[in-house]
């Protein structure tokens, strides 16, 4: 009969497919197996070959009776190996002979680097036992192992022995010892003292350095910014220069790579808060793509959370005169990397107000507005101001309100003025907030499934469908926040800010911190509830009546009043006489010299008192502002005289009967009291305003202008009427137009003839230093003269 045929083939590519995954890891697992226990085999045998070479190089025979009885153990661990291996690899007759020739003496003393066959048949796999038994092998020799007995241990039973096992260290161990305590007596004995540099090295030296830290950090800022989504390791790395360690350019790397992660966080960051995933969503499978978005948003969130935290305990180390164990850093260093960290976080705060933590960085600048420290302290405010100009639709406001009014409870109302006159930045004026397009456009409505199924046909319904579902997903992605949300948002910022203006208000009087809550309130008094301000009025004249205030403060409390009775407080029966005589009587202090700055809140009171409530003024209140106020403009700076003679003009034209005090006739009985202190009995009726015939002789031009045009009777047409310039803007526009603070002084001269003007104007060839600072001085008196009298007064002066 003939041998059948081996009909198995090789599987072909598509019954490889079709064949389960278990299969194949179960095939694979075989055929290593198989490989493992042929390879077993093979080391058996080379063990065996190895003893024999031994002993024939040695000269010593030994019998194999001996032989035998020393390896007894050895043998039977090599049997029990060989009945595990599966051994149908090989023939009974090959082990058998394999056998054989292991006892006989031909075997061993046989030439091992011949390449003659010993057998006439050999297999194929002969052929790599020679080549296995060519290779030189290190017999490893696994050392015998030492009990150490211990204290034995009392149980219930009886005592227990207690052993352990002796570390055994091994040949390769020792050499290895050996080897390194020869190279450490080696380096000992090279060892050479060093060179000392000087001054000059070391600072080449620190420059080197230094560079080559700057192109380092240049080319990763660089390869980020490239590639933001591949380089997170980059990022990383960049971050971990903060921990700097070499003490001759640690501050000027850590400075500039705070200034280059901020930078690259700037600009890598998205328009979106990234959220943490959820379990559902990490076990979901999703394209390449996303998962390497994914990856990067989690990778950037992490490297941003670790590098706040830096600027953080930079802070905090800073504050606490809190040095590191390395001393790499001196405390004074601390300070310079205290403030970068400072100006790192406040420009994240404003740039990045969407992005993530990004609430523990109010909590960290918040505090550092009150610092010592000037400098930080006016970073700090400068970016919450910032922030709440851009802030439009309220939310972040509330959450920087919220924390300062933490902090100003928490230190028992002992903080900086400027702390609370942050909140007068604060967007909540209905003026100033700007409707959306949302709010002023009406919502687009979509078409019901009735009109579509009367008005379209099938296919436009369709295409109808999809376009709806496509405005829906813009108008989503738009986000744009509704009145409501923000009004709601902004009643709860004005709760917390009223809330510390009241407990100032009542807790601590005397507080440096008044002024600051006067104004406030004098800004959102219109929004402040009705219920409040009948006790807020008592609370603002007490305030005036005791007489512990400044002049500013006790202008803040009058300014306040009428804010509150302007608006909502119209419908209250409250008589405001005496803050109108308050206002009155203390109109004198103001003057040339510092009380100049104070002009600003006086104009704003005098138009909220006098234009906005004309209809509850009488007309000898009227009268008698008009005429002290034309009084106080003989001897304040320039820019307070023409604010006040902007408000008379608005007020002549608000009251037309004030025209009488352009006429010398007296109207009805009594005389001009200007020394009494209520503007309804002193008489103005009585008076005129010759003070308007000296300012038409003042030196700036403005102020001559202003005077003419109110003696004309403030025409709003003719010859006398102001430029549009001039008539169109309040007195508080004009009073900061026209303000000379940082301003030196150039006399007018159109009055004086060329000639004159030429030496005037040439005043070094005929004044000295001495004539310079008297021209000043006379200005800051608000001297009234004619420029040409001024300047032959001067002139002949000098010639004295």
């Amino acid at each position: 009969m003939k041998p059948r045929k081996n009909k198995k083939r090789v599987p072909s590519f598509r019954k490889l497919l079709k064949t389960s995954k278990v299969k194949l890891d179960n095939k694979l697992k075989n055929k290593q197996f198989k490989q493992q226990s042929i390879a077993k085999k093979y080391r058996k045998e080379q063990r065996k070959l190895r003893q024999a070479v031994k002993d024939v190089t040695s000269r010593t025979s030994v019998p194999l009776e001996e032989y035998k009885k020393k390896h007894a153990a050895e043998r039977k661990e090599e049997e029990e190996e060989e009945e595990a291996l599966p051994l149908d690899m090989m023939d009974e007759d090959d082990l058998k002979l394999m056998e054989d020739l292991a006892q006989k003496a031909s075997f061993v003393t046989r030439d091992l680097s011949s390449s003659e066959p010993v057998h006439a048949k050999k297999r194929k796999q002969e052929s790599v036992i020679d080549r296995y038994e060519k290779m030189p092998r290190r017999m490893q020799t696994e050392p015998e192992k030492e009990l150490i007995h211990l204290l034995p241990i009392k149980d219930k039973s009886g005592i227990i022995p207690q052993t352990m096992e002796k570390p055994v260290i091994s040949v390769a161990q020792n050499e290895e010892e050996e080897d390194t305590e020869e190279m450490e007596v080696v380096e000992e004995s090279s060892e050479e003292p060093q060179p000392v540099l000087t001054t000059d090295e070391l600072l080449i030296q620190r420059r080197r350095k230094l560079q080559e830290k700057k192109i380092h950090i240049a080319a990763l800022a660089a390869a980020i910014l490239s590639d933001p989504e591949n380089s997170i390791k980059k990022l990383k790395e960049l971050r971990a220069m903060l921990m700097e360690q070499d003490p001759n350019v640690a501050v000027i790397v850590r400075k500039l790579v705070m200034v280059s992660l901020m930078e690259i966080f700037k600009d890598i960051t998205p328009s979106y808060k990234i959220r943490p995933l959820t379990e559902a969503e990490k076990h979901t499978k999703v394209r390449k793509e996303t998962q390497k978005l994914r990856e990067f948003e989690e990778g950037l969130v992490s490297q941003y959370k670790f590098y706040l935290e830096n600027l953080e305990q930079t802070v905090k180390d800073w504050k606490q005169r809190k040095l590191k164990k390395s001393n790499v850093i001196s405390l004074k260093a601390y300070k310079g990397l205290a403030e970068i960290a400072v100006k790192c976080l406040c420009e994240l705060l404003v740039v990045l107000p969407h992005f993530n933590f990004h609430n523990n960085i109010i909590v960290l600048i918040v505090p550092l507005m009150n610092d010592t420290s000037k400098l930080i302290s006016e970073m700090c405010c400068e970016a919450v101001k910032k922030l709440f100009k851009q802030d439009k639709l309220g939310s972040v406001s509330l959450g920087v309100v919220k924390v300062i009014s933490g902090l100003v409870k928490s230190r028992n109302y002992d903080v900086r003025p400027e702390v609370l006159k942050i909140f007068l930045h604060l967007r909540i004026k209905e003026v100033e907030v700007k409707k959306d397009t949302e709010d002023i456009t009406a919502k687009k409505k979509f078409m019901s499934c009735k009109e579509k199924r009367k008005n379209l046909s099938r296919m436009q319904r369709k295409w109808k469908k999809a376009e709806e579902k496509l405005e829906r997903e813009l108008l989503e992605a738009e986000a744009s926040e509704s009145k409501e949300k923000k009004l709601k948002l902004h009643t709860e910022t004005l709760n917390i800010v009223f809330l510390t203006y009241f407990r100032i208000l009542k807790k601590v009087q005397k507080s440096p911190l008044l002024p600051a809550v006067l104004e406030g309130l004098a800004k959102f008094a219109h929004l402040i509830n009705v219920e409040f301000f009948d006790d807020l009025l008592v609370v603002l004249h007490s305030l005036i009546a005791s007489g512990d205030l400044n002049y500013r403060e006790s202008l803040h409390c009058v300014l306040t009043a009428f804010h509150i009775l302007s608006g909502q407080g119209d419908v209250l029966n409250i008589d405001p006489s005496k803050f109108y005589s308050h206002l009155y009587r203390t109109l004198f202090r103001l003057h040339a010299g510092a009380t100049n700055d104070d002009m600003v809140i006086v104009l704003q009171c005098l138009d909220v008192m006098l234009t906005k409530r004309r209809k509850q003024v009488s007309q000898q209140r009227a009268l008698a502002f008009i005429k002290r106020l034309s009084t106080l403009a003989l001897h304040v700076l320039p820019n307070s005289s023409v604010g006040i003679l902007a408000t008379n003009r608005i007020l002549m034209q608000t009251f037309p009967k004030t025209d009488l005090l352009l006429d010398n006739e007296a109207q009805g009985s009594g005389l001009y009291l200007p020394e009494l202190d209520e503007p309804e009995c002193c008489n103005a009726q009585n008076t005129a305003l010759w003070e308007l015939h000296a300012l038409r002789r003042h030196y700036h031009p403005t102020v001559q202008k202003f005077a003419d045009h109110l003696i004309a009777g403030a025409p709003a047409e003719g010859s006398e009427a102001l430029r549009p310039d001039l008539s169109r803007r309040s007195g508080t526009e004009l009073f900061e137009t026209y303000n000379m603070k940082g301003m030196t002084f150039n006399p007018p001269v159109a009055s004086v003839t060329p000639r004159k003007k030429d030496k005037f104007l040439q005043g070094d060839s005929f004044l000295n230093e001495d004539l310079k600072e008297l021209i000043q001085t006379h200005l800051n008196e608000a001297a009234v003269h004619r420029p040409l009298d001024f300047a032959k007064h001067l002139k002949e002066s000098s010639l004295s």
